[in-house]
């Protein structure tokens, strides 16, 4: 990998200093894989609510590659961090180790989308014949950057698995993780994917999905013209339930639903419930090119299997009717497995500045890999469909 000489590198406070339509062509360059998240305006709708910025912790340096020609040819999402908060890729104790050594972990640069575990491409640069050589000037341009500023590290979380590939000669670690998606193996309808499912495995869903409506309650999806402020509201409740149980502060204010709306709104999708003609429960997907994410979900009431019905067999039953190929449901959660999410792996890359502390974590990450790719295959090997159970019964 060769470095783009004629270009040049810079960095943006705000990603309201870079041109929306220049920055979304280096992002989603091909609509048929769209990512919302990288989008110009998801990340704006975060700035813009304050949900992102030096108060929180999460200072945008946005680095900005220029072609010869002045015009944009390449971006990096990438944000000044003082402390691991909100990023799923978990460095707490990394960062114990090296500040009981005496160093100061925090502030660390951090390329990532914030409080958003989605894989997809963090070196965003337009497919063509130079694309690898001006993903290289970036990278190479995000580990100066680290180097001005002094920091402990740098971090490129939820990369793909070519950005995983290429990056490491230029001093990155790697380190895998795993989530859980659903695939679309062409299904026409809900039946035809229950039907790819062991026997037993399939019945236990449609005890699921029964259950979750058996109180009397209705389902809406909710996307485009069709959400309004009253549905931000009601969904904000849910997500603070939730939020303040898992994080103690949620990450997200009620302003950055209100920005996502107005800015994506045909992007976003909200499966709500409702009984006695009250909002009860709601799950907020954001709708891809080829993919639907699910991102947050909330209940003021409790019903079994509720969870279940919103964020996982909806955002099937979606996708399947949409014809998208696959539905990514966040971080973590075996609970999946059974509801037909199986376990891939997500990619992340490290560069530590101090040496001594690069090699402790190179051992620590040879490791873990061995240990998550193993854990991984034997969780596939307990899968729902048939064929994964045959192979998993015959093991016995």
């Amino acid at each position: 990998m060769k470095r783009d000489e004629t270009a040049t590198v810079r960095v943006a406070t705000s990603i309201a200093e870079v041109d929306a339509a220049a920055w979304d062509a280096c992002a989603n360059p091909d609509a048929s894989c769209f990512n919302p998240f990288v989008s110009h305006a998801f990340l704006k709708a975060l700035e813009d609510a304050g949900t992102v910025g030096r108060r929180p912790g999460w200072l945008p340096l946005h680095l900005l590659l220029d072609g010869p020609d002045g015009a944009l040819a390449g971006a990096m999402p990438c944000y000044l961090k003082s402390h691991s908060r909100g990023e799923y890729i978990f460095d707490w104790a990394w960062a114990d180790a090296y500040e009981r050594a005496g160093g100061s972990y925090y502030p660390k640069l951090q390329c990532a989308i914030p409080f958003t575990p989605v894989p997809g491409r963090r070196l965003l640069v337009p497919a063509g014949p130079d694309r690898e050589i001006r993903e290289r000037t970036l990278a190479v341009a995000a580990i100066t950057l680290a180097q001005r500023l002094g920091v402990s590290s740098l971090h490129i979380t939820f990369a793909t698995e070519g950005e995983w590939q290429r990056l490491p000669e230029l001093g990155f670690l790697q380190r895998t993780d795993q989530q859980f998606h659903w695939h679309n193996a062409g299904y026409g309808s809900f039946d035809d994917f229950l039907a790819s499912l062991a026997s037993r495995k399939r019945k236990a869903i449609r005890k699921e999905r029964a259950q979750a409506v058996a109180p009397g309650i209705d389902i809406e999806h909710l996307t485009g013209r069709d959400i309004r402020e009253e549905h931000w509201d009601a969904f904000f409740a849910f997500y603070m339930d939730t939020g303040s149980r898992k994080w103690g502060t949620p990450y997200l204010n009620r302003r950055f639903f209100s920005l996502l709306g107005d800015a994506m709104a045909d992007r976003c999708l909200l499966v709500m419930a409702k009984r006695n003609r009250r909002y009860i429960a709601g799950a907020l997907n954001l709708i891809g090119g080829d993919c639907l994410y699910g991102r947050y979900w909330g209940a003021i009431e409790h019903h079994p299997f509720l969870h279940f019905e919103l964020c996982y067999y909806q955002a099937i039953e979606f996708a399947i009717a949409r014809g998208l190929q696959r539905v990514e449901a966040g971080a973590q959660g075996e609970h999946k497995l059974a509801r037909g999410y199986m376990p891939v792996p997500t990619y992340s890359l490290h560069w530590i500045a101090d040496r001594n502390f690069r090699r402790a974590v190179a051992r620590y990450l040879e490791e873990e890999r061995r240990e998550v790719a193993e854990h991984r295959e034997i969780l596939a090997s307990y899968g729902p469909y048939r064929k994964a159970m045959a192979e998993a019964e015959d093991t016995f």
